[in-house]
């Protein structure tokens, strides 16, 4: 009975650690995705930043979303670019899987550290065609007014 239990156990662990890792080249990098609202069941540890996103109930992109600044970063990200085609999801789900960078990352951008309840805005990616669960790989977490790139250290 108890090989079972921990069978059980390892496998609900690895299962949620792999759900939990995705590389970039499973999500839709041509496809910018803002998301805005409540961070909830906030995980701040490696292997990256996660937490649950409860969308804003009047979610809509912001008119100065294309001319926001965007802090200089050590990879070759066309911020301007993804800013001006960025756009809301189709998918009607009321919360999203956000997952921001390792915490070395965000340690090197100073991102202060989100509780359960902040209010956050995000510009990423998710899966082709939206398929699968209703996860974000974020590219700018905006935050307390400031932007943060989150795909390299600053530059």
């Amino acid at each position: 009975m108890q090989r079972r239990t921990f069978l059980a156990a390892a496998s609900a662990t690895a299962s949620s650690a792999a759900f939990a890792h995705h590389g970039w080249s499973s999500f839709d990098q041509g496809r910018p995705i803002y998301l805005e609202g409540l961070a909830r069941r906030v995980a701040w540890r490696n292997p990256h930043v996660e937490f649950d996103l409860e969308l804003a109930a009047d979610l809509r992109l912001p008119a100065d979303l294309a001319q926001r600044p965007l802090p200089a970063q050590s990879a070759q990200v066309d911020g301007p670019k993804l800013l001006a085609a960025a756009r809301l999801p189709t998918r009607r789900d009321k919360v999203w899987h956000i997952e921001l960078a390792p915490l070395t990352r965000m340690q090197a951008w100073q991102v202060p550290e989100l509780k359960d309840g902040d209010r956050v805005a995000l510009l990423g990616f998710t899966f082709t065609e939206e398929k699968g669960d209703a996860v974000l790989r974020a590219e700018y977490l905006f935050v307390g007014g400031k932007a943060y790139g989150l795909r390299s250290s600053p530059a």
